[in-house]
């Protein structure tokens, strides 16, 4: 882990001394002390996302890395209490219960899906607990003014919507646009920033949107509608299995769009899944490295990431773009915590959070880092456009938008 970028020594400190913290002084909130942190989390484990619990899966093994090599962070060993929510909001709520009120957590870190995080943010920002590097891209967490305690592990959706639709307009000006859109805060959150993007041709370019649920069986019957419009374009904003049916249905049916793919849906396992002929030539917009790519394979950040999954979860896949990505929001977190130095209270921890300032990450790519203020929380928002070969990503144009 030596190779992971290290140039935060000097940022914490600048943090800790701008937090008000006196040198010696210790504070603590509840689920802090001399010698432990405890931080929460709900996750997919089971139901219709479960290929996400990798996220969690990742998590855990990170800071069980850093409590056996380096014996916590400050001295505190990291204790993340990881709770199956099967990605249904009401099991949301009472883990999420659970945690605060029963196992007393210091902050929640890292929760998966934009349903059933929206669940429980008035609950814990009324209480004020940290929902700190929520895995969700929903526009509702940069609000600073009215969820304080919310924070993105990553860019919005609406922002990757915008930019890809930004470079439409750069190659195909008058393109035919059919959309499928996964009936949800996620799906509305990606085409709204489509929309933007667009600007005025939004309503002439796009011809048809067809709208799908996550417990679809199948996505036969929104695929050929999206056909039969004519659309030369597909915006494709479908979420795991779905992302694969959707690849597998248009490629079955002769339909070969310009195909635009949502970041969250383009890792290898969904790829593959589809079958690789029927995903060449999609294009989509990200900020991370891609772990499966030969052009990283000697990346000093994924060599380490993935020697730290042969140690530490060696039944894992180490190509699953996912647990690359979560893998640096465990890592941003452990150095939110860095800076926090003995002043261990919610307050601090969310000052430190909204203090970031070009922070880098193992998964981010380079010229990308983690920047946020009190009255913005979005960490990032340039992303780079790649279109796949194939068997490999080629980048295209790197886009960034205000």
């Amino acid at each position: 882990m030596q190779r992971l970028i290290s140039a935060i020594a000097v940022l914490s400190t600048g943090l800790l001394l701008a937090s008000g913290a006196m040198a010696g002084e210790k504070k603590y909130s509840e689920g802090a002390s001399d010698t432990e942190i405890k931080l929460g989390q709900t996750m997919p484990y089971s139901g219709p996302l479960s290929l996400h619990g990798i996220q969690g899966r990742t998590e855990l093994a990170y800071f069980r890395m850093l409590n056996e090599e380096k014996g916590g962070i400050n001295g505190r060993k990291i204790n993340l209490i990881s709770l199956d929510d099967a990605f249904s909001p009401p099991k949301t709520v009472e883990q999420t219960r659970r945690l605060v009120e029963n196992d007393g957590v210091l902050a929640l870190f890292g929760s998966s899906g934009t349903a059933a995080q929206s669940a429980v943010q008035k609950y814990l920002n009324g209480k004020g607990i940290p929902q700190l590097l929520v895995s969700t891209g929903a526009n509702k967490w940069n609000q600073p003014a009215t969820f304080k305690w919310s924070t993105p592990a990553f860019h919005l959706y609406g922002t990757e919507g915008e930019i890809l639709a930004k470079y439409l307009l750069s190659i195909r000006p008058n393109a035919k646009i059919a959309i499928l859109m996964q009936n949800d805060d996620f799906g509305r959150d990606y085409v709204t920033g489509f929309r933007k993007g667009l600007g005025d041709k939004a309503a002439t370019m796009i011809v048809k949107e067809v709208t799908y649920e996550l417990t679809d069986p199948t996505l036969d019957s929104p695929i050929a509608q999206l056909k039969s419009s004519g659309a030369d374009t597909f915006f494709n904003v479908s979420l795991g299995k779905a992302s694969s049916q959707a690849f597998k249905k248009a490629y079955e049916l002769d339909w070969k769009p310009l195909q635009l793919v949502v970041s969250p849906s383009i890792g290898r396992q969904f790829l593959e899944a589809a079958g690789l002929e029927t995903v060449t030539g999609i294009v989509a917009a990200t900020p991370y490295k891609q772990v499966s790519s030969p052009r990283w394979a000697k990346d000093p950040d994924v060599i380490a990431y993935q020697a730290f999954m042969k140690k530490y979860l060696p039944n894992e896949d180490p190509t699953n773009e996912i647990g690359f990505s979560v893998y640096s929001f465990a890592y941003i977190m452990g150095k939110i915590i860095e800076a926090c130095g003995d002043n261990l209270t919610r307050e601090n921890l969310l000052y430190q959070a909204t203090h970031l300032n070009n922070v880098p990450a193992p998964s981010l790519l380079p010229g990308t880092t983690y920047n946020t203020s009190p009255d913005n929380y979005v960490p990032f928002k340039r992303l780079l456009v790649q279109q796949f070969d194939g068997h490999d990503w080629v980048p295209v144009t790197a886009v960034t938008v205000d």
